[in-house]
């Protein structure tokens, strides 16, 4: 028989640790360890300590946040597990000196961060410019979006959530009836009844609650958002893995190594709305890395689809900053995507104007099915001036095209605008024009190289993939702190590496 080596799982050796030896240059905990005790200015984290003459003596604010960028960068992000690895992990206990602390001052700590994350992703962001880590020369941005801690079961407009809560009082009290019926049965069974409809009182009064507290969310245009009562800031997003309850995480990044330079959480879906807000965050943390107050003039920033409006073309045009965002449309008229619809079903494809004949005599225009439209009115729209042509009603109710022609059944008849002028100066059509041409297609397909690999750096190999704080501001210090823990890798990598 052969013999083995003996062990035991019972016995207990003693290592002699050196933190500082286990702290290696070169690795990303040396690099969290170098920034936050020489370069990250922690001071406005200190003035929430008022125990100079008494009081127990706080955790060093240094220690806490070097254990939350390093549970960051390892996709932890539950304070029960960082307080776990600060016990068992020996990278982690060379980084707090041996310092444990509990998981309530690791959640109070982030929570503390609120309004000074920004100062601390400048204080990194200068560093990366010291380091030459910045082009300076492009950026692009886009946003990611994200599950939170919220329920999308809560929800709704007011009169949904009113909705919601009458159902929910009739369950109660159908199930209270057929309680008293089988009052008698198995005890088990009727205590477990009991509980189902505690559970629905509950929900109601949680739905009571919110009603009483809160007002509509109304949109930026018209008619109502949709309230959430976990968390109200939160928003459903449409994504590629369908509808979420969730924030959208935008990110600035720079073409040279995919520094971020801007970052924000928003309980919106709608990117055209976030663009300055984020360009706003841009410009202070530029300033307050000391990159210039005009850092961002005459710079090309890149953006996709989501952001193409007017509004944000005149904002950035304002600012001197040559932009390059396309229209929903521009894949249609370039060149290299002409025949990109060319496996696709013909007959699900919509009527367009060019379907559409017009006969200048009459001032008309004739449908494919051979219905005239009439022009109906003039028409002021989206900075333009127009005529509005219009069908029979009686013509398209008749006709048996009506699925190629309208977008949807409740469209009653078939109408055309036609611009005849622009006031002032029309921005949408210059970007146009600008997208349209071999130099910008080709900066605008450096978008995806610049600012897609920050997310799935972030999203995929940091582990974010959903959000476990709730309400904008605490959301917004997870992904700034996230976002900090990429630019020390880039620091990492690139800058401490060469240095």
């Amino acid at each position: 028989m052969p013999r083995y080596k003996h062990y035991d799982y019972q016995q207990s050796i003693l290592i002699p640790v050196n933190f500082d030896e286990q702290i290696m240059p070169g690795t990303l905990e040396h690099t969290i360890n170098y920034l936050v005790e020489e370069k990250i200015d922690i001071s406005m984290l200190e003035t929430r300590f008022h125990n100079e003459e008494t009081g127990a003596p706080a955790y060093d604010p240094k220690i806490l946040l070097k254990i939350v960028l390093m549970a960051y960068s390892r996709g932890v992000v539950s304070s029960r597990r960082i307080e776990r690895l600060c016990r068992e992990n020996i990278v982690f206990k060379a980084l707090t000196a041996g310092i444990e602390p509990d998981f309530t001052t690791i959640a109070g700590f982030i929570r503390s961060i609120e309004g000074t994350e920004q100062f601390l992703f400048s204080d990194v962001l200068l560093y990366c410019s010291e380091l030459d880590l910045l082009g300076g020369t492009t950026f692009a941005l886009d946003g990611c979006k994200l599950p939170s801690n919220a329920s999308k079961e809560y929800s709704g407009t007011f009169n949904d959530l009113k909705k919601k809560k009458e159902k929910l009082a009739k369950t109660v009290r159908f199930l209270m009836a057929q309680h008293r019926e089988n009052d008698h049965k198995d005890r088990e069974e009727v205590k477990q009844h009991k509980q189902r409809i505690t559970q629905i009182k509950q929900k109601i009064d949680k739905i009571d609650t919110f009603l009483a507290g809160h007002s509509p969310k109304l949109k930026s245009r018209q008619g109502e958002k949709q309230s959430n009562i976990t968390d109200n800031e939160s928003a459903k997003m449409k994504t590629s893995k369908g509808v979420i309850q969730g924030y959208n995480g935008m990110a600035m990044g720079d073409s040279k190594h995919q520094v971020i330079i801007a970052a924000g959480a928003f309980g919106n879906g709608q990117e055209y709305e976030l663009l300055k807000p984020l360009m706003i965050t841009a410009k202070e943390n530029a300033r307050r890395a000391r990159l210039g107050r005009r850092y961002f003039q005459g710079k090309q920033v890149i953006a996709d689809t989501g952001s193409f409006c007017e509004d944000n073309l005149i904002y950035l045009s304002g600012e001197k900053i040559d932009a390059y965002i396309p229209d929903q449309q521009f894949r249609k008229r370039d060149p290299r995507f002409v025949d990109r619809d060319r496996y696709k079903s013909k007959k699900d494809a919509l009527y367009t104007k060019e379907d559409f004949t017009y006969c200048g005599k009459t001032n008309t225009f004739t449908c494919p099915e051979g219905n005239i439209l009439k022009f109906h009115t003039h028409q002021t729209f989206n900075n333009t001036n127009g005529r509005v042509y219009r069908a029979l009603l009686s013509d398209c109710k008749k006709c048996t095209r009506r699925d190629k022609c309208l977008r949807s059944e409740k469209t009653r008849q078939r109408s055309l605008y036609v611009i005849e002028k622009y006031f002032n100066r029309n921005y949408s059509e210059e970007m146009k024009a600008k997208i349209d041409t071999p130099l910008g297609r080709n900066i605008y397909s450096m978008r995806m190289g610049i600012i897609e690999p920050v997310f799935a750096h972030v999203c995929s190999a940091k582990g974010l993939n959903h959000f476990t704080l709730r309400g904008r501001a605490k959301v917004n210090i997870q992904w700034v702190l996230y976002c900090l823990v990429h630019n020390m890798e880039k620091i990492a990598r690139y800058g401490m590496a060469s240095g």
